[in-house]
C-alpha cells in the first residue's frame, strides 16, 4: 500500500536533485503552454493534482507533475519554475509560506480543502456509547487499556498527545501513547474494530480511513490540542499568474474540492491501490456538474468554453 499519511507529517528536505531539476526548467512564460504542478508524496495531493492536470489538458495545456519536497516546490513557485501547488497545508506550513506571500513572490489563491478535521477518533459504536469528547476517555480507561494509538514519533499530533499525558490533561496522566507507523496504527485499529473492541487513535481527513472505517471525531477538552484540530489546504501559485494567464488563474481560484470527494480519491488511490490517472478520469466523467462549477467563465487556450472541451473529452 502506498504511503497513506495524507498530510500530517510534511517532508521539507531540500533535495539537490529537485533543485537541479528546477534550475533546468527556466522561468515560466506568459500565457503558459505547459503547467508544472509541484506534488509532494501525499495521496490526497497526488490525486487532486491529477484531476486538475486532466482538466487543464482538456483546456489545451500541456502539464507535468513533479514529485518534489515542499521546500523545493515553494522555492520553485517563488522563481516561476513551478506553476501550481495544491497542498499548502495550514497551519503546518504557515511559517514556510507566509514570508513568500509577504514578499509578493507567491499568492495563496484559494482554500481548496476547507475544514479538514484531525485528532483523536473512536469507532462509531464507542461514540454512541457515550465517548464523544477527550473528556470522556478516562471514565472508560479500562475499556481502552489506557492506550492511545499514535502515528510516527515526532509528528505534531503525537507531541500534543504526549504533552497532554505529561500534564494530566483531561485525566490522561496515566495513559500511554503507542507510537508506530501510520499503516501499523490503522491495521491495529482495524483489527480492534473488527472485534468490536474499544480503541482511540489518530485520525484525519482527507484520508481513506473516513471511507473504510465507521469512525467519529472526538471533541477536544481543556484546550489539549489533541482533537478538533481544523486544517485548511491552500492552492499556491506564482504572484504573477493572474496577469500572465488569467484563465488558468480563474480555474484554479474556483477549484475547491469537497472533502468527501477527496476522501474517496485517497481511498481509491491509496487503499484500493488504483492508478491516480484512472481514479481522476473516472471521477471527472461521473461528476461533470461539479466540474462545470470549477470552470464557470473559463475558456480554453483557443477561446472556447472550457466546460464544453471537458464534456467532449469525458462524455
Amino acid at each position: 500500500m502506498k504511503n497513506a499519511h495524507g498530510g500530517l507529517k510534511s517532508i521539507y528536505t531540500l533535495g539537490a536533485a529537485g533543485l537541479a531539476a528546477l534550475a533546468i526548467a527556466g522561468p515560466a512564460a506568459a500565457e503558459l503552454d505547459e503547467v508544472s504542478l509541484g506534488v509532494p508524496p501525499w495521496p490526497g495531493v497526488t490525486v487532486k493534482s491529477e484531476v486538475a492536470a486532466q482538466l487543464m489538458e482538456a483546456m489545451g495545456y500541456q502539464t507535468s507533475q513533479r514529485d518534489l519536497a515542499v521546500s523545493v516546490i515553494l522555492e520553485g513557485l517563488a522563481r516561476n519554475d513551478v506553476d501550481v501547488y495544491l497542498g499548502g497545508w495550514y497551519p503546518v506550513q504557515t511559517d514556510m509560506v507566509e514570508p513568500l506571500v509577504a514578499d509578493n513572490k507567491i499568492e495563496k489563491l484559494v482554500s481548496n480543502i476547507q475544514g479538514a478535521n484531525s485528532g483523536l477518533v473512536v469507532p462509531q459504536y464507542v461514540y454512541d456509547a457515550g465517548v464523544t469528547s477527550v473528556a470522556d476517555l478516562d471514565a472508560y480507561r479500562d475499556r481502552f487499556d489506557g492506550d492511545i494509538q499514535g502515528i510516527e514519533a515526532g509528528t505534531g499530533i503525537n507531541t500534543a498527545i504526549l504533552a497532554a499525558i505529561d500534564n494530566d490533561i483531561a485525566g490522561l496522566g496515566d495513559w500511554r501513547l503507542r507510537e508506530s507507523s501510520t499503516a501499523a496504527m490503522l491495521a491495529q485499529a482495524e483489527q480492534k474494530m473488527a472485534d468490536e473492541e474499544w480503541v482511540t487513535f489518530v485520525g484525519w481527513e482527507p484520508h481513506w480511513m473516513n471511507v473504510s472505517f465507521d469512525i467519529a471525531y472526538l471533541d477536544d477538552a481543556d484546550e489539549a490540542g489533541i482533537a478538533q484540530i481544523e486544517s485548511t489546504v491552500w492552492t499556491i501559485v506564482p504572484a504573477n499568474m493572474a496577469e500572465d494567464d488569467p484563465q488558468l488563474h480563474r480555474f484554479l481560484s474556483q477549484y475547491v474540492v469537497d472533502i468527501e470527494d477527496q476522501n474517496a480519491w485517497v481511498h481509491d488511490y491509496s487503499y484500493e491501490d488504483r492508478p491516480a490517472n484512472e481514479v481522476a478520469s473516472e471521477w471527472i466523467s461521473a461528476n461533470l456538474d461539479t466540474v462545470e462549477t470549477w470552470l464557470d467563465g473559463v475558456t480554453t487556450k483557443d477561446g472556447q468554453p472550457a466546460i464544453q472541451a471537458v464534456r467532449s473529452t469525458y462524455q
